[in-house]
């Protein structure tokens, strides 16, 4: 089932266009719509927790209710989206400042969403702050965040804070099982399941992992592993058992063949992880090698990193491995 030249990206067709869509944010969503019926709307507010949660999604549901629009693909000119990345100099938060004070054109609220919010620098955070501290009646900010650490207090202090959370697996699994439906899409559950697992908690890395699979064919536990670089449970297995009593050569040429069967060293390193996340044996040696896999995806080389770490955890539960890799002394 190839895409067609007209294919809308799945997660930005099911992207949330009112509260009743979001998934999985029912502690933020709550509030909200009581602040709404109560008609008790703050100038300032906070969205902060892990990427693809739906902070801007519920940014953008949220200044179109408090303005009692419906939703539209493009947003009213009334409510100002900023790329805080994009936009971090203090240039464009003085513009901000100056244009914050004119009246809506349509609206009740003139709103300004500022997503990456830490991203700003310190001078664009001091002058935005003083916006902050006498906002004009007509406006309200929505600040968004992956990184709420970043951000100066006296900032935070002024707004509402609401703290998003990664959504659970099998919440993902639900609304992938519905996207599928929607669009017809064959699937297996179990291949669902790991889709919605990889997708740690991101709704929308769940849906963009489901797109790439969709676009060729059927969602199955092959067309999953194939399509996304996926080893197969007993070979992480192995794997995990090699390193706990095999050999340095035995290791090395295990992960090898993961690596040619088209797995990544980024992706085996995390399904080693979660392997002994779950598997109830979590001595101080697999947690030293959870520690040493997860600075693998960071790493410049990130295969040498994942073999250094399993060769140093066999080291530690397999002591007499020191002597397979150790050369021997020269005879004098």
């Amino acid at each position: 089932m190839g895409k067609s030249e007209g294919h809308v990206v799945l997660y930005r067709k099911y992207r949330s266009r009112n509260f009743d869509e979001v998934v999985g944010q029912d502690h933020i969503i709550n509030p909200l719509k009581q602040s709404i019926a109560s008609g008790r709307i703050a100038h300032a507010y906070l969205f902060t927790g892990p990427r693809g949660t739906g902070k801007t999604s519920i940014a953008r549901i949220f200044a179109n209710e408090i303005n009692g629009f419906d939703y539209q693909s493009q947003l009213p000119i009334d409510i100002i989206e900023i790329d805080g990345a994009s936009n971090r100099r203090i240039d464009e938060v003085r513009e901000l400042k100056e244009r914050i004070h004119v009246s809506p054109v349509q609206a009740k609220y003139k709103v300004y969403i500022i997503d990456e919010m830490h991203m700003l620098t310190k001078e664009a955070f001091n002058a935005l702050l003083k916006t902050l501290e006498e906002p004009p009646e007509h406006a309200v900010f929505i600040l968004a965040t992956t990184e709420a650490h970043k951000l100066p207090a006296t900032i935070i202090s002024r707004t509402q804070r609401y703290g998003f959370r990664l959504v659970p697996a099998d919440v993902i699994q639900k609304h992938l099982e519905f996207i599928c439906k929607q669009e017809k899409i064959k699937f297996e559950s179990d291949a669902l399941a790991t889709i919605a697992k990889m997708g740690q908690g991101s709704l929308r890395d769940a849906i963009s992992l489901l797109d790439q699979v969709s676009s060729i064919g059927a969602i199955t536990e092959e067309s999953v592993a194939s399509s996304l670089g996926i080893a197969e449970d007993k070979s992480i297995g192995k794997l995990v058992d090699s390193v706990k009593s095999a050999t340095a050569k035995e290791i090395i040429a295990e992960m090898q063949e993961l690596l040619l069967s088209g797995s990544s060293a980024t992706q085996i390193a995390k399904q080693i992880i979660d392997y002994l996340r779950f598997s109830g044996d979590l001595t101080r040696e697999w947690l030293e090698l959870i520690d040493s896999l997860i600075d693998v995806s960071a790493s410049m080389q990130p295969e040498i990193a994942l073999e250094v770490a399993l060769l140093k955890a066999n080291l530690l539960l397999n002591p007499s491995a020191e002597k397979q890799i150790k050369p021997e002394p020269k005879a004098r």
